[in-house]
């Protein structure tokens, strides 16, 4: 039976070098339902770079786009050109720690400037008819109290019109720690998410931050709108293939990882003949077999042959032989 959930009921966080475009058309092989987000793309890319950053393939809706910025003007330029390309929400962060992004004035360093991003959420509103999405912190720095992540969200709720919020459940430190560390090192607080949907109950809230499981997603749905899960869906895919049926409550049985790996063939060629390396898109498969054996196996003959010239979908078939049969088979 379909519930007809919303896509934002569980995602796949946007991740720098690692939710490109190849990322994602496999991912959407393992999951129907899912939301899957770009990596973020800068403002500055979008409109000056001389490649395509807004390029993505149908077969991946639906999709949001993660943008960089903290110029109104800027982002509304951006925002109007997703919408044209077919994207189902704009995201805007507000929670990437880096000194990079720091030095541009954008990422979590924003959560000190409330009233700039509601500023930013209302002139992309003011030019889309998708969504548009913040992507924030609990805190920044010894900017940590509830009152200031009440006061963030009020403001760019009230002056900038934004419905919906991705939490992560953890402060950033702005200076001191690498972006690896801000990721672990601050303590999770998931009640102070909980805390906040109850104190705006007209909005949209998912929570992101250390979310390993689906059985914890389940927990969390208990008290959100939508669960956000980064690392562990990346480097366990297989995770994904069960999402659908536990989560979004379909009537559907679990994807097959071999079938998956043979659905991307299609694809894998169609990129190949556009000068694409293999393992540009087989770097984002070589976790899909975790926990079975010939795991080990599957990931090394990935990674020792398909960066050899003229590798093709040969390589992906001699590594499925390291494996598949080893694959129990389904109940």
């Amino acid at each position: 039976m379909t519930q007809n959930l919303p896509a934002h009921r569980f995602s796949v966080a946007p991740m720098l070098d690692w939710t490109d475009r190849h990322c994602r058309y496999f991912h959407r092989q393992l999951t129907r339902q899912t939301l899957l987000y770009t990596e973020m793309v800068t403002t500055g890319a979008i409109i000056h770079g001389k490649g395509d950053y807004l390029a993505w393939s149908e077969e991946e809706q639906p999709v949001a786009l993660q943008l960089g910025g903290s110029d109104p003007a800027a982002l509304a330029q951006c925002a109007r050109l997703a919408e044209a390309r077919g994207y189902n929400e704009i995201n805007l962060n507000v929670g990437c720690p880096s000194d990079r992004v720091q030095n541009g004035r954008f990422g979590a360093c924003l959560m000190g400037e409330a009233q700039l991003v509601a500023d930013c959420i209302k002139a992309m509103r003011d030019v889309v008819s998708i969504p548009v999405t913040v992507k924030n912190r609990i805190g920044i720095d010894e900017q940590d109290s509830y009152a200031f992540l009440c006061d963030f969200i009020g403001t760019v709720a009230t002056q900038g019109g934004c419905e919906m919020f991705i939490i992560h459940a953890r402060k950033a430190w702005l200076s001191g720690l690498s972006p690896k560390e801000n990721r672990e090192i601050p303590p999770l607080d998931y009640d102070r998410v909980y805390q906040l949907k109850r104190d705006f109950p007209q909005l949209t809230m998912a929570l992101n931050g250390g979310v390993k499981t689906l059985a914890e997603a389940q927990q969390h749905l208990q008290h959100l709108d939508g669960v956000m899960m980064g690392r562990e869906a990346y480097q366990n895919p297989g995770i994904l293939a069960q999402v659908d049926r536990e989560l979004f409550g379909l009537n559907v049985a679990d994807r097959d990882p071999v079938a998956v790996v043979r659905a991307m063939y299609p694809y894998i060629e169609r990129e190949l003949s556009q000068g694409t390396y293999l393992g540009h898109v087989t770097r984002h498969m070589l976790g899909l077999f975790q926990g079975i054996p010939g795991a080990r196996q599957w990931r090394r003959y990935l990674s020792e042959n398909a960066h050899k010239a003229g590798a093709d979908v040969e390589v992906l078939e001699k590594a499925l032989s390291l494996v598949a049969d080893k694959i129990p088979a389904a109940v």
